[in-house]
C-alpha cells in the first residue's frame, strides 16, 4: 500500500531559503488547508486498511477499498508542486531536489532505523542475494524500482522511490508543458490532456488482465503475489500519468473561474460518485484495474472542488484535521511498523490498556507523528536547507 503515502507540499508553507539566497518569488499563494484536511482523511483510511478494527457496515467498504487512494496520493501531489511552482518564470533544479530531499529524506531514514528489527524478516523470507540486495538499495530509495524488494524493510516506504522518481522529473514536465502551453491552454484542450494521460495510465493494467503475466489462477486480490502485479502495485512509472494530470489539474485550475457554489457542487459531485462506487461497484470491478488510475476523474473532481473557498471544502479544513494533516508523510512511514512493534512487544497489555486497542494504538501513532513531524522532520529539513543551500 502507498506511502502515500506520498509527502506533499503544504501551499501555505513554502520552504525557508537559505540565508544569501533570497529571491523575487510570485506573489504567495493562497493556502488550500481544505487538501490537507484530505490527506488526513486518505491517510487514516490507509492506516485502517492495514490494520482494520470492528467498524460499522456503512465505514467498511471505504476502509476495505482504501488502496485506491494510492493515485489519490500522487494525483494531489502533482497538483500542489505545480500550484506551488507552476507560475514561476524560472525554476532551479538545485534548490528543489534539494528542498525536496530535505523534506522526505530526514523521516525515511529515521524510520528505517526504527525498523532495523524487521531486517530478521526480511533475512528469513528472502534469499541472500536478495537480502544483500535489498538492504543496499533501500536507503537510497531504490527498492521500489525491482517488484520483488518494493516492500523491502518498510513495507509502506516503497513510494519514496516512486517520489523521487517524480520529484526528479517535475522540473522537466513543467518545462515541457510551459513550451507547448498554446497547444493546451484552453479548458477543453487540459481536460481532454487529463483524460488522455488517464486512458494511457490504465493500459498497462487492462494488458496485464488480458495477458495474464503472472498465471494467475483467478481474480487478483490485495494478497496476491505476482512479479508482474507488484510492477503495476509498486514500481514508479504505474504513477507517472496519474502525477503528470495533477500537473495539469493545477493549470485548470488556475484557468476556471469557479464560484464558491459551482466549485461546492463539483465536489460534492465527486465525493456521491466516489461513495456510490465504495458502496455498489468493488465486487465487480477488477483488482488490478482499480490498484491503477481507475478512479482519477472521479478524484480529480474533489480535488478541484475542494481546491477553493466553499461550504464543503471549509469542512475539510477543520483545524484539527489540518493540524494532523500536517504530519501525515510521517503517519504513513511511521504506522506499519509501528504498529507491529506495538503488539509484538504488547506493549497495550503491559501499560494495562488492552480493552482500548486498537484504537489506543493509532492514537500513539498519531501522536509519534506529530513529534516526528513537529520536532524532528522539521528541524532537519531546515538544517539541510542551512548548510547544502549555502554551499551553492
Amino acid at each position: 500500500m502507498i506511502s502515500t503515502v506520498l509527502t506533499l507540499e503544504p501551499p501555505a508553507k513554502p520552504l525557508r531559503e537559505p540565508a544569501g539566497h533570497a529571491h523575487a518569488d510570485p506573489a504567495r499563494k493562497p493556502a488550500l488547508p481544505a487538501l490537507t484536511g484530505l490527506r488526513t482523511l486518505l491517510a487514516v483510511n490507509i492506516m485502517l486498511f492495514h490494520f482494520t478494527p470492528p467498524l460499522p457496515s456503512v465505514i467498511l467498504p471505504v476502509v476495505d477499498n482504501a488502496f485506491t487512494f494510492v493515485g489519490f496520493f500522487f494525483l494531489i501531489s502533482g497538483f500542489i508542486l505545480a500550484y506551488n511552482y507552476g507560475d514561476r518564470p524560472t525554476l532551479s533544479k538545485q534548490k528543489f531536489y534539494l528542498a525536496r530531499f530535505s523534506r522526505v529524506y530526514p523521516v525515511y531514514f529515521l524510520v528505517l532505523i526504527l525498523s532495523i528489527p524487521f531486517l530478521q524478516v526480511e533475512w528469513q523470507a528472502h534469499s541472500r542475494t536478495d537480502f544483500f540486495t535489498g538492504l543496499l538499495l533501500t536507503p537510497f530509495g531504490l527498492q521500489g524500482w525491482s517488484p520483488t524488494l518494493a516492500t523491502f524493510w518498510n513495507t509502506v516506504g516503497w513510494t519514496l522511490p516512486a517520489e523521487l522518481m517524480l520529484y526528479l522529473a517535475f522540473p522537466y514536465i513543467l518545462k515541457f508543458l510551459q513550451t507547448h502551453a498554446r497547444r493546451i491552454e484552453t479548458p477543453a484542450r487540459l481536460i481532454a490532456a487529463i483524460l488522455l494521460l488517464w486512458v494511457i495510465g490504465i493500459l498497462p493494467h487492462v494488458a496485464y488482465l488480458l495477458i495474464n503475466p503472472d498465471h494467475l489462477d483467478g481474480p487478483a486480490n490485495r494478497y496476491t503475489y505476482g512479479f508482474w502485479l507488484r510492477a503495476l502495485k509498486y514500481t514508479p512509472p504505474a504513477y507517472l500519468c496519474t502525477f503528470t494530470a495533477g500537473i495539469l489539474l493545477a493549470r485548470l485550475h488556475s484557468l476556471l473561474d469557479l464560484q464558491p457554489l459551482r466549485r461546492g457542487l463539483l465536489a460534492l459531485a465527486g465525493l456521491g460518485l466516489l461513495g456510490l462506487y465504495l458502496a455498489f461497484a468493488p465486487p465487480f470491478v477488477p483488482y488490478v484495474l482499480v490498484h491503477g488510475s481507475l478512479l482519477l476523474p472521479i478524484f480529480a473532481m474533489i480535488l478541484l472542488g475542494l481546491a477553493g473557498p466553499n461550504l464543503v471544502a471549509s469542512a475539510f479544513a477543520w483545524r484539527p484535521i489540518v493540524l494532523l494533516g500536517e504530519t501525515t508523510f510521517a503517519l504513513y512511514l511511521l504506522h506499519f511498523n509501528a504498529f507491529q512493534l506495538i503488539h509484538f512487544y504488547r506493549i497495550p497489555e503491559r501499560l494495562h490498556v488492552a480493552s482500548f486497542d486498537p484504537w489506543i494504538s493509532y492514537a500513539a501513532i498519531m501522536a509519534m507523528a506529530m513529534v516526528v513531524t513537529f520536532q524532528y522532520e522539521r528541524p532537519a529539513r531546515q538544517f539541510v536547507l542551512a548548510r547544502f543551500g549555502s554551499a551553492r
